[in-house]
């Protein structure tokens, strides 16, 4: 199950934009809330914004674009500023993911609620469209970053909260062979058998997640949005 986004050479300037936008946020949680925390790092480092220069890696943007695995900037914490470093570090990689799934949340609702006012009733294809593309791609990478950040490898957040939760002895051991798991990582995500019964059904859910969240807007909103019309069909 390959979860790699095939998209139209004219789609490109709207996922592009959906990615930029995804990391920076998911970036700018991290280091927000790590400043409010009492880790002053990220902040002195120009991290605290939602600026993506900072934030977004040129060589992590293309490879998302064009291989489907990207990466941005990571935010660096000193979690020995934390007044409580275990309970502080659960919440600052949690975050990441958690502000992706509130943006996938908002561009839902934003798209179904522009629409269902009537307001693009006589646009041109053209506008219909673009509109269209723009909010399908902040839902699906938004919802593609919640879900991928929170599979419990490193580097990802949902590695950082397991070590976290673990207890000491085992935290430990995660952490003497965590540079290990790293290159496991990059050989699941790139050799396709392997991905294909690892992490592909797991991110496979992107596509369900999704289409929930959209029935979900529409029924709320008692909207449609013609698909099939925005993506040319």
């Amino acid at each position: 199950m390959d979860f790699r986004l095939p998209f139209e050479i004219d789609h490109l300037p709207f996922l592009f934009l959906a990615i930029v936008i995804a990391f920076t946020v998911h970036e700018f949680a991290h280091a927000a809330t790590a400043y409010r925390f009492g880790d002053p790092t990220a902040q002195k480092l120009g991290r605290v914004t939602l600026n993506p220069m900072p934030h977004v890696s040129l060589l992590g943007l293309l490879f998302i674009l064009f291989l489907g695995f990207g990466w941005a900037r990571p935010v660096p914490v000193n979690r020995s500023n934390f007044k409580n470093p275990r309970l502080m570090s659960i919440v600052v990689s949690a975050v990441g993911p958690l502000s992706n799934l509130v943006v996938a949340i908002v561009a839902a609702a934003a798209a179904y609620g522009l629409f269902a006012t009537g307001a693009l009733d006589a646009a041109s294809p053209g506008l219909y469209r673009a509109v269209g593309l723009i909010f399908f791609y902040l839902v699906h990478i938004n919802m593609l970053l919640f879900i991928f950040n929170l599979i419990p490898l490193p580097p990802l957040d949902g590695y950082r909260i397991v070590e976290d939760l673990a207890p000491l002895r085992l935290r430990l051991q995660m952490m003497k062979y965590e540079a290990w798991g790293v290159y496991i990582f990059l050989l699941i995500v790139f050799i396709t058998p392997v991905f294909n019964v690892t992490l592909g059904p797991i991110l496979g859910q992107v596509v369900v997640w999704r289409h929930a969240l959209l029935a979900f807007m529409s029924a709320l909103f008692g909207a449609n949005i013609d698909w099939v019309y925005v993506f040319g069909g």
